[in-house]
């Protein structure tokens, strides 16, 4: 992959986040706080918990840091893939939120 193509996949990537954010604070009692600095996305929970998404540029990857711990997902070619297990990016953020939010959280369908 390119470094344009990487950067194109990455930014919908932080989008579709922040879009998905905004419908669970319209649609849900999920309170989620999202800021966008450059190519990270934070998340904050109202327990004041975190759940930060930032690009790693120079190696195609994007980062996943929340209380279930640290993740590192590459495009695939079809979807953004966890690099150890192979588990797809919006299904472990979903899990994720959904877990520090109480409520569910579907972000595979944003």
């Amino acid at each position: 992959m390119t470094d344009l193509e990487y950067m194109d996949r990455a930014e919908a990537l932080l989008r579709r986040i922040e879009l998905a954010c905004d419908r669970f604070n319209e649609d849900t009692e999920a309170d989620i706080d999202n800021q966008r600095v450059g190519g990270m996305v934070t998340l904050t929970f109202p327990d004041r918990s975190q759940i930060v998404v930032n690009l790693q540029k120079p190696l195609h990857e994007v980062w996943l840091a929340s209380r279930s711990g640290g993740y590192h997902f590459v495009f695939d070619g079809t979807h953004w893939a966890d690099t150890k297990t192979g588990v797809d990016f919006y299904a472990q953020l979903s899990r994720d939120a959904s877990a520090q939010a109480g409520l569910p959280l579907d972000f595979t369908a944003a």
